[in-house]
């Protein structure tokens, strides 16, 4: 019995000594389940931040896929796909051609499509161009900063390839620098095309011989794979271009050119804001220090700002025309109106006093004291720094193209545009809006304006026939649809490609009913 009981007390001890252990072991088990849960959300946090930076739509659709599983809790917004991508184009490619950019926003906007049409006639690989950072407005911002660069590279792929920087082989081996020169201003694709031929001569050439200052662009990517545009505004012809590198032109500018989403919804932004207070005009008032510096108009201006605006222009060396006749070139058309001209201008053309005007512009010259005659004139004068709150515009400040780009979002969308001076931006806007449908652009004869300003505030012009003498003038210009004017060997004279790209406003069996018969040499200007 004895043997018994200690064998049965032996039993429930280690009866008891176990029982602690089956609780560790679940312990340790849902340790592991934790700490497995833990890391498998750190994995998948992990996955979703690296699929966001590949590809931003891939959050959209993740959180799409859970939004339908947990059910209808929120009202659901239907997105549309983006549409497909072309398929990328299949060509051996000649070389590498990078491109610097010069000028403001829209001369260089201008300049990007060029060079997109020169890389397609070429078969190049074109390199992101680099935007200007050494001109007047000492602008820092790059490409990607203005232009959604993943768009641009990716709406062009069936035409062009691409690259955001050059492969690092090839950088590697042009590491000591690759051939820089300015294209041939206003040339056309033989320029870019043809071979050159150098002839024996048995004596010496001229120096402006063509053959030398003017070498054909293709044959020097046979020597050098990569070649470097330093200066791109203009380069290419308005006229006599192949209607298919006239038609890309067109694509790029009008569609491969998208802001940046924080640039495109800002000004959807202030558009919306504007369109809630009524119909309204944009007023491109080209008068700020930079315009009347490298213009010489100092019409209105005080003596010491005249004499500023001169110091101005001597100190940047690439405004070549230093000594200018201000009132001579003011006579001949080549000055922008100022603010207080402005006024008399857009009474005369009837626009009502409560009309809401939208001033399309940097800093204007003088201030306030230069802005109180259009103010009295038509008092719901706005700009973007009163329709927004400062800390809205705050991204963009020190970034003059960024600000440049609302200011153009803003005049496309507008019921009116009125520019004061046909400087880029004002050829730009033009001709988007033709290609919205002809929307009403009221573009100002300052040659007749100027004479007939003379004449009324000089007392010799009543005020009932100056209205009647400007309306006539402006009669004609509202941009309607008009043929391009062409003056062969004379490009700067003629009408601009951006301005009035015909080519791309009109299908081949209906150009002449919508542009108007006649021989497109017609000297009308629109």
């Amino acid at each position: 019995m004895e043997i018994r009981s200690e064998s049965v007390g032996l039993r429930s001890e280690k009866l008891g000594g176990s029982s602690p252990v089956i609780p560790r072991k679940r312990l340790q088990v849902w340790f592991i389940r934790v700490c497995s849960s833990i890391l498998v959300w750190t994995c998948l946090v992990q996955l979703v931040a690296v699929g966001e930076l590949w590809h931003p739509r891939f959050i959209t659709n993740l959180t799409t896929r859970f939004s339908q599983i947990a059910g209808p809790l929120h009202v659901q917004v239907a997105v549309q796909p983006p549409p497909p991508l072309p398929p990328p184009r299949n060509y051996t490619s000649n070389g590498f051609l990078k491109v610097s950019c010069n000028g403001g926003l829209n001369q260089m906007r201008s300049a990007i499509c060029d060079m997109v049409a020169v890389a397609r006639l070429l078969n190049l690989t074109l390199v992101v161009p680099e935007l200007d950072k050494t001109s007047f407005w000492a602008d820092p911002s790059d490409f990607e900063d203005i232009f959604d660069v993943r768009h641009f590279i990716d709406s062009l792929r069936d035409e062009v390839r691409i690259v955001r920087r050059l492969p690092k082989r090839i950088s590697k081996k042009y590491r000591h620098g690759v051939l820089e020169m300015p294209p041939v201003s206003w040339s056309n694709e033989n320029y870019y095309l043809q071979q050159v031929i150098f002839p024996s001569f048995h004596f010496p050439l001229p120096l402006h011989f063509p053959w030398i200052l003017a070498p054909q662009i293709l044959p020097l990517f046979n020597k050098s794979k990569v070649l470097h545009f330093n200066r791109t505004d203009a380069r290419l012809a308005n006229n006599m271009i192949p209607l298919e590198l006239q038609k890309l032109r067109c694509r790029v500018n009008f569609q491969a050119l998208k802001f940046t989403p924080q640039i495109e919804s800002l000004g959807h932004k202030l558009v919306h804001i504007l369109h809630q207070r009524g119909p309204f005009m944009a007023l491109h008032l080209r008068y700020e220090m930079d315009m009347l510096a490298f213009s010489g108009c100092t019409h209105g201006c005080k003596q010491e700002e005249a004499e500023e605006l001169k110091r101005l222009r001597y100190a940047y060396p690439w405004w070549r025309e230093k000594e200018i006749n201000s009132v001579e070139r003011r006579s001949q058309g080549l000055c922008p109106l100022t603010p207080e001209e402005a006024a008399l201008v857009l009474q005369a053309l009837g626009i009502d006093k409560e009309t809401q005007i939208y001033v399309a512009a940097g800093e204007i010259y003088g201030s306030e004291r230069r802005l109180a005659a259009l103010r009295a004139a038509f008092p719901r004068i706005v700009r973007k720094e009163t329709l927004l709150d400062p800390l809205e515009l705050q991204q963009f400040q020190n970034h003059s193209s960024q600000m440049a780009a609302l200011d153009f979002m803003v005049s496309v969308a507008s019921n009116t545009f009125v520019p004061t001076y046909d400087g880029n931006m004002a050829k730009v806007v033009e001709g988007h809006r033709r290609y919205l449908g002809f929307k009403k652009t009221i573009l100002l004869d300052r040659r007749k304006l100027v004479e007939l300003l003379n004449l009324h505030q000089n007392g010799t012009l009543p005020w009932n026939e100056f209205t009647v003498a400007v309306r006539e003038a402006h009669e004609k210009r509202m941009g309607q649809p008009i043929r391009r004017r062409v003056i062969p060997d004379k490009p700067k004279e003629e009408d601009y490609f951006y301005s009035n790209p015909q080519e791309c406003l009109c299908e081949a069996n209906n150009c002449d009913d919508l542009l108007g018969r006649g021989n497109s040499n017609s000297s009308s200007v629109p």
